[in-house]
């Protein structure tokens, strides 16, 4: 929207130029004509009075006058390099559209060719059948023929990089890095499924580790408990090893 509105605005001020410019012709003609005209006295001048303090101005029209068709006679001689800018500018204009169309002609014949749509092997046969195409594609045929013959020209000199980057390889390119693509986060999840399992695997081993040190650790107070109590009994302990305690009672003997 705004690009639309800047190429009006562009225009409408290259028309008020060009406007501008063919008034001025018309008015230093008339200007310069008429005041030659009243040099031969073919027209009257320019009468009228002119005062400055008390002080009045003699013949002040014919001043005015010469003074305007001098004024119109230099801004006329700008006229012609006002014209070759605008000339210029058209020109630029002009080879930035060319450009522009050949560019989009080249990248819808590149877009074919990549599709592998051109067969012919020799680089007249090529260019030609590319020529062909552009000339029956519905979006390049108010192109000029030779602006196609060009796109023609660079998509031919393009074809082993369309071969290269053919749609096909291309497509087989995004489904392998698709499938890598889907190999990862599949080894992903797998690491992060392994964290979770360390994780309670460690909180289960301390919890054993620590019920096993309460365990210990109540037998160790049971142990002490027994030998506190039982040798007044008449018993007493005999450790042979870490599992089993044998009780000898002193009545036995």
């Amino acid at each position: 929207m705004i690009t639309s509105w800047g190429n009006r605005f562009v225009r409408a001020q290259r028309a008020l130029h060009s406007l501008s410019l063919v008034t001025i012709a018309i008015i230093a003609l008339i200007a310069v004509g008429y005041t030659f005209l009243s040099a031969f006295g073919v027209t009257p001048w320019l009468s009228f009075t002119a005062q400055f303090g008390e002080f009045v101005v003699p013949n002040a029209g014919m001043i005015v006058q010469i003074t305007v068709a001098v004024f119109a006679l230099m801004l006329a001689l700008y006229i012609p390099s006002n014209l070759r800018v605008l000339q210029l500018e058209r020109a630029h204009r002009k080879f930035n559209i060319t450009m522009e169309d050949v560019a989009r002609a080249y990248q819808i014949s590149h877009a074919a060719d990549r599709t592998g749509l051109f067969t012919m092997s020799s680089e007249f046969d090529s260019v030609r059948e590319r020529l062909t195409f552009m000339r029956d594609h519905p979006d390049l045929s108010e192109l000029e023929p030779d602006v196609l013959e060009v796109a023609a020209q660079m998509s031919q000199s393009a074809r082993e990089l369309a071969t290269v980057y053919s749609d096909e390889k291309v497509a087989r390119a995004r489904t392998f890095l698709e499938q890598r693509q889907q190999e990862v986060e599949a080894q992903q999840e797998r690491i992060i499924r392994a964290h979770h399992s360390i994780s309670e695997l460690r909180q289960w081993a301390q919890q054993v580790e620590l019920e096993e040190s309460v365990v210990a650790s109540q037998m160790s107070r049971l142990e002490e408990d027994m030998m506190a109590i039982l040798p007044p009994l008449g018993y007493q302990f005999s450790k042979k090893d870490d599992n089993v305690v044998p009780i000898i009672s002193n009545a036995a003997e």
